[in-house]
């Protein structure tokens, strides 16, 4: 079997005037993440582990900022993109995990739901996903409140024919 992993990374700045999107899921709370999209880091740093596992480039490369198309997009919307992406190049996705990193809101309730949004929006199964949150224990830009940032991987396998053969 040929497996590919990938890794992603993102973070954005919290700005007042914004919604707060992770996963999918709009929380309560003062401040919201700053981006040209929704801003939605949890999305966009699986999107760059997909697109990495197969050396596709960044989001940045498929979306690009300063079009304006992609303003205010809602990131799961450009996940499904992605994820049609992956299976027309031959691969489907065995599993993905993210990493979470903010002091607040809380995120442990909204973890599932998270999960759910992805695994819907990148056609797998729920247990495919694994979400985490942590704290930075006040340190960084995401101790100080700054900002959130999510770090996520994603391990891809070649389709095979029902001969065992590789999928074109």
């Amino acid at each position: 079997m040929n497996f590919r992993i990938g890794h992603g990374y993102d973070i954005h700045r919290l700005v007042p005037g914004r919604p707060l999107i992770l996963g999918g899921v709009t929380m309560a709370h003062s401040l919201g993440l700053d981006g040209h999209s929704d801003a939605d880091v949890l999305v966009h740093a699986l999107m760059d582990a997909l697109l990495g596992a197969l050396a596709l480039g960044d989001i940045g490369h498929h979306f690009p900022p300063e079009d304006p198309c992609w303003r205010g997009a809602n990131s799961l919307v450009l996940l499904q993109k992605v994820s049609a992406l992956v299976r027309e190049k031959g691969w489907r996705v065995v599993n993905v995990d993210t990493v979470l990193v903010a002091e607040r809101p809380r995120l442990g309730p909204h973890i599932p739901a998270m999960a759910a949004n992805i695994a819907t929006h990148m056609g797998i199964k729920p247990e495919q996903v694994g979400v985490k949150a942590t704290t930075n224990e006040k340190l960084g830009p995401e101790g100080r409140e700054e900002g959130i940032s999510c770090s996520a991987v994603a391990l891809l396998v070649q389709h095979q024919d029902p001969d065992g053969c590789h999928a074109p």
